[in-house]
């Protein structure tokens, strides 16, 4: 696996992440307690020093109210 272009992708969904959590004035914290995470492991995601898992997408995405597929369409 090309690791370059994986840290590139973490960092775009991280910033998509935060886009979406902005648009709906949710803090880190805020978003975190609807889906049920550590607020570190949403900041670790925003700032593109985590790959998060499939579950952790679909958790995300519910607590945005958004389908999964709007958290994952950035510039490839």
């Amino acid at each position: 696996m090309d690791q370059g272009r994986e840290k590139i992708l973490m960092k775009q969904f991280g910033e998509n992440l935060k886009k979406i959590r902005n648009e709906r004035k949710l803090s880190v914290r805020g978003l975190a307690d609807l889906a049920d995470m550590d607020y570190t492991n949403i900041s670790n995601i925003e700032n593109g020093q985590s790959n998060p898992s499939m579950t952790t997408i679909i958790f995300l995405a519910e607590a945005l109210q958004v389908d999964p597929k709007e958290l994952l369409q950035f510039n490839k």
